[in-house]
């Protein structure tokens, strides 16, 4: 394993005419057996990042360091990479025990004896060690991805890079594949980068990630860090499901006004806010409620649906023609057409320069103790005005 480090990396396309930029000075450090998670949204440079690592692109600018070398102009084959892909890239007319072995027969001194030894512990550790001889049209898709990520392991690289691995597995398998491969990860300590537009993906899936937006970093943080202190409201939109709501208000005086909200601030708010006159006020689904009476930190709109989860509820709420969401509990429910009071506490808001976008204020989130293990504060139970 090995540290990875992006320095400025620049890539722009058709850069002599009509020139595309799909990433754009991207500084990222990740220490030796870190997993990052580069997530967001489709044409945001994610993959071309992953791309430029691999050496299957060439960087405008910008250097990309694996341990203490460069390795810009070296050939993919000659990095020390290896690379699981969207589509599985597995070899139709070889078994999974040939694709597996493919590489190191190409790539390595290794005598054939070693090579089956490394195959066959891979295969016990993903689970395939029954299925080596079988190719690729008799395995399922779950199957086909762990002799994948077996063909990758077996190279034993020091970099690890991931390109949405996942996207052609249903949910069921998907979300257990997650906790598969993170497993994988941690025991075998390779520092890895992986690539998705999933944000669950990225917050159960990283020890850091990076989000990305128009080839340009928003914020590189640990997943809670991101989602509890967004560095902007397009982070604050982005993690998180469902979406953190948002209403668009202009100060007067010590109030935000505007789209059905009139929300008076604390000193202490109107400090954070500064010179800022047209603020965004953000608040999780999950720490806004529904209340029986219309109060100082309420909005009020009319049921559109209701969303039954089983332990939890989505109370969809038009606003002035702008629709929002509360998550209550699973024994909660609302009328389609009822009018309700949204209550939206101090203690948990969100606010974000309405011209820039950067965040003013982000709520203070403590830790908690639990038999010894820490956890986030159960985010759930709106706090008190």
């Amino acid at each position: 394993m090995a540290t990875l480090q992006l320095e400025h990396l620049t890539k722009i396309y058709n850069a002599h005419s009509n020139p595309v930029v799909g990433v754009e000075e991207l500084d990222i450090e990740l220490d030796e057996g870190n997993f990052l998670v580069l997530v967001g949204p489709s044409g945001c440079g994610k993959s071309t990042t992953l791309r430029s690592i691999a050496g299957l692109e060439s960087p405008t600018s910008g250097n990309i360091r694996i341990g203490d070398e460069v390795v810009n102009k070296q050939e993919p084959k000659d990095r020390d990479i290896a690379m699981v892909f969207q589509n599985y890239a597995l070899y139709p007319h070889m078994t999974a025990r040939q694709n597996m072995s493919f590489g190191l027969k190409m790539t390595t001194d290794l005598s054939a004896s070693e090579i089956s030894a490394r195959v066959e512990r891979v295969a016990s550790m993903m689970g395939i060690e029954d299925l080596l001889a079988d190719k690729p049209s008799e395995l399922s898709g779950g199957q086909q991805q762990r002799v994948a990520l077996g063909r990758a392991i077996v190279r034993e690289p020091q970099v690890f890079l991931l390109d949405e691995p996942l996207s052609n597995l249903d949910a069921k398998l998907r979300a257990h594949m997650r906790t598969e491969i993170k497993e994988l990860q941690q025991d075998l300590g390779i520092t890895t980068v992986y690539v998705t537009h999933d944000q669950t993906e990225a917050m159960t899936m990283g020890d850091r990630i990076a989000i990305l937006n128009k080839g340009e970093l928003q914020q590189l943080g640990t997943p809670l860090e991101c989602y509890h202190s967004p560095a902007n409201q397009f982070v604050a939109g982005f993690i998180g499901e469902p979406s953190m709501n948002f209403f668009e208000a202009r100060r007067e005086g010590d109030r935000l006004v505007g789209s059905g909200l009139d929300y008076p601030l604390s000193e202490d708010l109107l400090t954070d806010v500064g010179e800022a006159q047209r603020i965004v006020l953000g608040i999780r689904p999950e720490n806004a409620d529904i209340v029986d009476d219309p109060g100082p930190h309420t909005v009020s709109g009319t049921v559109n649906v209701v969303e039954p989860l089983g332990s939890i509820n989505y109370v969809y709420v038009d606003v002035d023609d702008e629709e929002r969401i509360v998550e209550v509990p699973g024994t909660r429910y609302a009328s389609d057409g009822q009018r309700v009071a949204i209550r939206v506490p101090v203690k948990r808001i969100h606010l974000f320069d309405g011209e820039t976008g950067d965040a003013l204020h982000n709520p203070d989130v403590e830790e908690e103790t639990i038999d010894g293990l820490d956890f986030a504060p159960d985010q759930r139970e709106a706090a008190g005005d």
